[in-house]
């Protein structure tokens, strides 16, 4: 990853974090989005003056559309784009509104296509795009249709875009975590026994019996960007513990 410019959008937490210094440890400038005042706070401090940390709410589509410019502003072009931005509000059908439809759609798929869409310009060529999806794109897990659909919708833009973009050296590829331990679950609006019950019942359906880390899915995210991976394209990789097995 040396001398490599990177962008990753929610980049501030969890697996966007843990990517941003994988990468930034092995050489790479990286230049990350999140739209939390504190953990822009801490992601600076975690990466230090060499790294750029933007505000940037991927749910506004003017701050969508306006990602490109922010960027380049301080980078002329990008070796790789990994679009990790996303939320998550799980529940019923029966208790889902057209509020808990639109955050998760503005975010995890008209966010990240306007953000796409707006790189063109910066991403050189060759690059990397990677998208992160998740198992629950296939899989019928109950409580979790809207955020599911927009996974799924995500599955096939990485398709789609493979295509597309593939003239003009960008590889688009998706990565599909299952469970992480990430903060997203302390963000689902549920209490805390309904969390642990959650945790229990995933890590139950893992071959592995536990959560994954950020830390190894931003291994596979680092291998999707590097020169590493450079006859792929267009294809879905699972980390899950084997959890699509069961």
């Amino acid at each position: 990853m040396k001398n490599k410019t990177i962008l990753i959008t929610g980049g501030t937490t969890g697996i966007g974090l843990a990517t941003a210094q994988l990468l930034q440890a092995e050489g790479a400038r990286v230049i990350v989005t999140g739209r939390n005042p504190e953990t822009l706070a801490t992601a600076r401090l975690a990466l230090g003056k060499s790294a750029v940390v933007l505000p940037s709410d991927s749910s506004s589509l003017a701050e969508a559309q306006a990602l490109g410019t922010a960027v380049q502003k301080h980078a002329a072009k990008l070796d790789g784009a990994f679009f990790n931005a996303g939320v998550a509000q799980f529940g019923p059908i029966e208790a889902m509104t057209s509020d808990h439809f639109d955050a998760m759609f503005n975010v995890n798929v008209r966010g990240l296509y306007f953000q796409l869409q707006s790189l063109l310009p910066v991403l050189a060529n060759p690059s990397s795009v990677v998208f992160t999806t998740s198992i629950a794109a296939e899989m019928g897990m109950p409580a979790t249709s809207i955020y599911s659909a927009t996974k799924a919708a995500v599955v096939s833009l990485g398709k789609t875009l493979a295509v597309e973009l593939a003239g003009r050296g960008i590889r688009v590829n998706t990565l599909c975590p299952g469970p992480i331990d990430t903060p997203i679950f302390g963000k689902l609006g549920v209490p805390a026994e309904a969390q642990q019950g959650m945790r229990e019942g995933m890590s139950s359906q893992s071959l592995l019996k536990r959560f994954g880390t950020s830390e190894e899915v931003a291994k596979l995210a680092r291998f999707l960007l590097s020169d590493d991976s450079s006859n792929i394209v267009g294809a879905e990789f699972v980390i899950d513990g084997g959890t699509r097995l069961t």
